[in-house]
């Protein structure tokens, strides 16, 4: 029997790095309407422009797959939108069917990650979830439930902190040179809204990372380094952050 699982992330760079983690379960990207399981079949938009927008990006997950797994991962862009992206989509597939379900979104730096947490937890009102009390478990409830946030569930912080430390590994030169480069910006040149998003507690570190994927994929987003280049490989995966992530993953899917 195939187990049907539900990621929601709060951006497209995270889906992309559970991706990764993913694929070495053997799971194959689904790139054709034809080729995807049935039961993911109503999260796939039928109509565009969604809700009258001619600038929204079409919310379809990303699907993996192979004989016995099956996983949906959705970018709910930002943390206001996750709550409602899995509202939304157990109204469409049966929450019953599904093995495991989690929500992956970034510790920041405003509130302490337990304080996140809880005031995610607050607006989850899916009453089919058995909604852990601490932060990184996994319920194994039917369906298993976990809410995992980045860096590891303690440290304030983002995604940007776990590719920083990957990038230590795999990319060091290209890590000085553009720590180098973003620290070394003469801010006097630059007004308050060219600083807008540098000025964020994370707006340093997403430059850095900004910049070391520049170079590997010029004029790409960062989503495409992630799939494309050594963020997460078999060196990056013994780091402790990569690795809570991939057991979180392992606890979701049922590999442990």
């Amino acid at each position: 029997m195939v187990r049907y699982c539900y990621i929601v992330a709060e951006g497209p760079q995270d889906v992309e790095f559970l991706i990764c983690l993913l694929k070495s379960y053997g799971l194959k990207r689904v790139t054709r309407l034809s080729s995807l399981d049935s039961f993911w079949k109503p999260l796939v938009p039928t109509t565009f422009p969604v809700d009258d927008d001619l600038m929204k990006r079409v919310p379809v997950p990303i699907f993996l797959q192979n004989t016995d797994l099956s996983v949906a991962l959705h970018s709910a862009i930002g943390i206001t939108r996750l709550s409602n992206t899995i509202e939304e989509s157990l109204a469409l597939i049966p929450a019953s069917k599904i093995f495991g379900i989690g929500l992956v979104l970034d510790a920041d730096d405003t509130q302490t990650p337990q304080r996140r947490f809880e005031e995610l937890t607050s607006k989850l009102s899916v009453s089919c979830l058995l909604v852990p009390s601490v932060l990184g478990e996994v319920l194994k409830g039917s369906p298993r439930f976990g809410i995992f946030m980045m860096p590891n569930n303690r440290e304030p912080g983002t995604l940007e902190d776990v590719l920083l430390q990957c990038a230590q590994v795999n990319y060091p030169d290209l890590l000085k040179l553009s720590m180098d480069y973003v620290s070394g910006i003469d801010t006097t040149q630059l007004n308050q809204d060219d600083l807008r998003e540098l000025n964020k507690p994370a707006g340093k570190n997403k430059a850095v990372v900004s910049s070391i994927s520049s170079i590997l994929k010029p004029g790409k987003a960062l989503q495409v380094s992630i799939q494309d280049n050594r963020w997460v490989d078999e060196k990056t995966v013994e780091l402790e952050s990569v690795k809570l992530a991939r057991t979180f993953l392992d606890e979701i899917t049922g590999f442990i």
